[in-house]
């Protein structure tokens, strides 16, 4: 569980000045009791409305902020005791933040990670050189960080981050404001890395697509209180337990049905026997609007 004493006071001068001597406090819990424990090597989304309590989670899972009671144990370890063993096994990244330093070279910002982490010359080398061929980044590490794009940026935030080969990704938001073929490789890296090395990724993200590409298994959270663990089939499942049916036919507009999967072969069969038919696809509910109407409701 994790609270914060927050501080309150009414609009206006008076109010203001009298705040300055005597303030109100409330309790604002961030996250209440969740519990769940994720194996070595899984990929897991973790999802939930603005609000419900994930960057506090995951800020907490690496050790910046302290749980206010319960336990939390990551790799073997306690975070928020920050222990160096742990903190080499871990790295958060979030999407909204970044550690490049804006007017050096992101080359830069590597090498003073791999003083920190007291990483030798050979295993820095050899680890630099992979990752920059997987995100194929080339020479743009050796310009100023305020020249690059956003995509630019996060694919060197993400090598920054990753440069002590890490055992457990906490990434918050990782693709957030980036071009489509920019999320697409970054999909790609992170699934080639997981799997290379058998690291352990918890992802935040509002875009459904990263879920669906990377993550089996999903976390629900709201209002900080655990809602849903499992696998994300089951989930859509049970938000939307019909399949869809789309139907195009020449020179008319494309059709599309919702049906229960037990009417689904019959209905399938009537609508090819009526003929003209180009194309026929039977699929889930596209996975944002599972999650509109979990999440509006």
């Amino acid at each position: 569980m994790k609270e914060f004493r927050v501080a309150e006071r009414e609009a206006g001068l008076w109010a203001a000045a009298r705040a300055l001597f005597h303030r109100r406090y409330t309790v604002a819990r961030a996250v209440d009791g969740i519990g769940f424990t994720i194996e070595r090597g899984e990929r897991v989304g973790f999802l939930g409305r603005n609000g419900a309590g994930k960057t506090t989670t995951l800020k907490m899972l690496a050790g910046l902020l302290h749980p206010t009671s319960g336990l939390v144990e990551v790799a073997g370890f306690s975070p928020q005791k920050r222990a160096p063993l742990f903190l080499g096994k871990v790295t958060l990244v979030l999407g909204q933040k970044q550690q490049l330093l804006w007017d050096l070279p992101p080359a830069d910002t590597f090498e003073l990670n791999r003083a920190i982490y007291d990483l030798g010359d050979a295993d820095y080398r050899r680890t630099l050189d992979e990752l920059m061929e997987l995100l194929q980044l080339g020479g743009l590490v050796r310009r100023p960080t305020r020249q690059l794009s956003l995509g630019e940026r996060m694919k060197c935030e993400l090598v920054a981050a990753l440069l002590h080969r890490p055992e457990v990704l906490f990434l918050d938001e990782p693709t957030i404001g980036l071009d489509v073929p920019t999320q697409i490789a970054l999909r790609a890296f992170i699934r080639v890395y997981n799997e290379r090395y058998g690291a352990t990724v918890l992802l935040t993200s509002h875009y459904m697509a990263d879920v669906a590409a990377l993550c089996p298994r999903v976390i629900l959270i709201d209002k900080g209180k655990l809602t849903f663990d499992g696998a994300l089939e089951a989930l859509v499942h049970r938000v939307r337990p019909n399949k869809r049916i789309v139907v195009r036919r020449a020179g008319r507009p494309e059709e599309i049905l919702d049906l229960p999967h037990d009417g689904l072969a019959q209905a399938v069969a009537r609508i090819l026997a009526a003929g003209d038919v180009d194309d026929l696809v039977v699929e889930d509910p596209p996975l944002e609007e599972v999650m509109r109407d979990l999440l509006s409701s």
